[in-house]
């Protein structure tokens, strides 16, 4: 599966999760956050790709996806981004590589 399309499922399970997702530019490496009740995950359209899966796979790691169906191709490339993240709040890396 091609990185962009790759980022396109992502985008789509967080949005079954009930996330918004926000890119923007800046000088921030991205996360979830809480905004008056509505659950954002910010993503910065300037870091490549990888950083940009980093980001949404570090935030999907840590949330309950209980009820939101994956796709099994996705989900396969998804627990191999998460083994690469080692998804741990303090051990996270923002890029994974890309095959």
């Amino acid at each position: 599966m091609k990185p962009e399309k790759f980022l396109l499922e992502l985008e789509q399970i967080l949005e079954q999760a009930g996330y918004t997702l926000r890119k923007e530019r800046g000088s921030f490496r991205g996360d979830e956050c809480i905004i008056e009740g509505q659950k954002l995950v910010m993503v910065n359209k300037n870091k490549p790709v990888a950083s940009q899966l980093g980001t949404m796979g570090r935030v999907l790691g840590q949330i309950d996806l209980a009820g939101v169906y994956i796709k099994p191709a996705v989900r396969k490339k998804l627990e191999e981004l998460w083994d690469q993240l080692a998804v741990t709040p303090e051990e996270t890396s923002e890029d994974f590589e890309l095959e």
